[in-house]
């Protein structure tokens, strides 16, 4: 029943298209609009914008769906994913009794004995969870935090179903299998499911705030850890001027550009320096506080690049600005982005189509954001498959850039972080860094190596014992392999000569 409901309203908002990519698709879609009629409000609007009113209509966990999709430019295009990004989280309130009670019971102590003040008149509600204000009983001045009723089992259901979804379509789809939708869905899944523990959140936040110490330029709100819990989060409350409000922040006295500046510096940090970054990075989510700082709320979105993928994201862009396309493909090819089976050249091509257009404007000219689009909608076409880890970097450079055109369009937030860009790719991707990190691996590698030699013995001792048996995959891939070529062939015959010797040596 919830497949239908859900079929009927997308059919209302003329956003079941994307049945148009399956066999028949176009003529059940005639027969469909036959059977039920298209809202007239919803004529003359792009398909993106009659599915954002759809999600909006289906409820939190579609918009949360809109929401990831908007990453998806490879998938949907540039113009249906910035369609997608305008799905705004926000919902109408749950009673203040519930939320008084659930801070009670999740606190162990009544709302009183934890709060000389406490506001039951929430300043935000969202699909998850909504804040109210409130003073601690030392005079602190908090933000509460507190999870709406049910919202985990209602968003299993709703995860459960897309998760069923995207089953399918890799079942019966092969042709978008290299688009992982499951893969897709389980990081919403995973992403809902932090949400969902605010102490996890709370960790976050901590985290954060721990990378940014001394930082006179970014705050993060301290956690009141004495009282959060899984249902509730209390942090210290910020004082400050919506970042967004571009007046507000000329009437106090900023420069705007400096505020941008000091964005542009906070998140070059977040990705490049400490590989974790804020993921929801709207105005509603800044402040500029009163001694010029930005500060940040709501932590319960947040993204991980691990050194490989920074390294990546640098070289690639490096090449680009550069105009060194081949090491730009390279760079994929070595990252296991782009199978080894595609052209080097071709791919260098696709690459030069996408960075010609940059190449000679400064660096301030260029928006990275764009850039990344650009190379998520060339994936197809080289079976590259999609980096979910770099989906949420590239919304949260958008949503950055953005916000730094609204406060200055005159300036571009990755010219004003140019010098920080140079000098980490200077330390980090030079030649004598990357010897250094080469060395540094090796040394790694060669501290594995005892245990290595140790698991080596043990498979010899179980194959001269007859004890060792390979998998019935494992052994089709060994001869599939030989379709691959000598350069994969050669390490598993050296490989299996390596075991014959140390059997012959134990018998």
């Amino acid at each position: 029943m919830a497949l239908l409901r859900i079929g009927v309203l997308l059919a209302r908002y003329d956003a079941l298209f994307p049945l148009r990519r399956l066999p028949g698709g176009a003529a059940a879609l005639i027969v469909i609009g036959l059977i039920i009629p298209r809202r007239r409000d919803v004529a003359g609007l792009r398909r993106g914008e009659r599915l954002a009113l759809a999600f909006q209509r289906l409820g939190p966990s579609f918009i949360k769906l809109g929401q990831a999709l908007s990453t998806r430019s490879d998938l949907l295009g540039e113009t249906m994913a910035a369609d997608l990004s305008t799905l705004q989280d926000r919902l109408p309130p749950f009673p203040s009794d519930q939320a008084e009670a659930a801070v009670a019971e999740e606190l162990g102590v009544p709302l009183s004995a934890a709060f000389a003040e406490f506001d039951l008149v929430p300043v935000a509600a969202a699909s998850v969870a909504q804040v109210h204000f409130a003073v601690t009983s030392d005079g602190r001045e908090v933000a509460v935090k507190v999870l709406r009723p049910g919202v985990a089992e209602a968003f299993a259901r709703d995860l459960d179903l897309l998760l069923w979804i995207a089953e399918g379509i890799e079942r019966w789809q092969p042709a978008l299998r290299r688009l992982k939708p499951i893969e897709v869905v389980r990081r919403l899944q995973e992403s809902v499911g932090f949400e969902m523990d605010l102490r996890l959140e709370a960790a976050a936040a901590a985290e954060l705030a721990e990378n940014f110490r001394g930082d006179p330029d970014f705050r993060v709100p301290t956690v009141d850890w004495a009282r959060t819990a899984k249902q509730v989060l209390t942090t210290e409350r910020i004082h400050g001027i919506p970042v967004g409000d571009r007046a507000a922040i000329v009437a106090a006295g900023f420069e705007p550009r400096e505020i941008v500046r000091k964005a542009a510096a906070t998140l070059f940090a977040m990705v490049f320096r400490d590989g974790l970054f804020h993921g929801d990075l709207h105005p509603g989510n800044l402040f500029v506080t009163a001694d010029g700082a930005i500060a940040a709320v709501d932590f319960g979105i947040m993204g991980r690049l691990d050194r490989k993928h920074r390294y990546y994201l640098a070289d690639m862009l490096l090449g680009f600005l550069v105009g060194d396309y081949r090491r730009v493909a390279e760079v994929h090819f070595d990252a296991g982005f782009v199978p080894q089976g595609e052209s080097v050249e071709g791919f260098t091509q696709a690459c030069r189509s996408i960075g010609e257009p940059l190449l000679g404007k400064p660096l301030d000219q260029i928006s990275v954001a764009r850039l990344l689009s650009q190379l998520f909608e060339i994936t197809q076409q080289f079976n590259m498959e999609t980096q979910p880890q770099l989906l949420l970097l590239q919304k949260t450079m958008m949503l950055a850039e953005g916000l730094g055109r609204s406060l200055d369009p005159t300036v571009n937030m990755w010219g004003l972080a140019r010098p920080l860009i140079e000098d980490w790719m200077r330390i980090h991707r030079s030649p004598p860094a990357r010897a250094a990190l080469a060395a540094v691996e090796l040394a790694r590698g060669l501290e594995r190596l005892p245990g290595i030699l140790i698991d080596l013995e043990k498979a010899v001792g179980e194959l001269a014992s007859g004890g060792l048996r390979l998998h019935p995959d494992t052994v089709r891939a060994v001869i599939g392999s030989r379709e691959s070529g000598l350069g994969i062939a050669l390490p598993i015959w050296l490989a299996a000569l390596a075991l014959l010797v140390l059997v012959l040596e134990r018998l």
